[in-house]
């Protein structure tokens, strides 16, 4: 099982496999040209209150993955699209925030390789 994060800001590589924006909101300044996803998954993202609680603060992540993967549980069949998509070779979770150890894509991978 091979899951990425990238930012979207990030050049596409070819070897980034099957690429997911995981995040509600589309990444300012980025055309969708440029972005080469193969699927938006905003069902995956946050809520809209779950994300301007964390408000990518550090001190907040372990109480954030916890409320958030809570939120996964409630997903169905996109979680379960993007595990399939997972067990079929490396996937690249896109994502839009500026801090690249604490942000939803992150804990999705994480989510994600404990359940698949």
């Amino acid at each position: 099982m091979d899951i990425r994060t990238k930012r979207a800001y990030d050049d596409p590589a070819a070897n980034d496999g099957y690429r997911v924006l995981v995040d509600k909101l589309w990444p300012r300044g980025v055309s969708k040209e440029a972005a080469q996803l193969d699927q938006w998954c905003k069902e995956l993202a946050p809520s809209d209150d779950l994300r301007k609680w964390f408000d990518h603060d550090p001190d907040k992540w372990q109480d954030f993955r916890k409320r958030y993967f809570a939120e996964l549980e409630g997903c169905g069949e996109a979680l379960y699209d993007l595990l399939g998509q997972v067990r079929d070779g490396r996937v690249t979770l896109v994502y839009g925030a500026k801090d690249e150890a604490h942000n939803n894509a992150v804990a999705l991978r994480d989510y994600l390789k404990d359940k698949a």
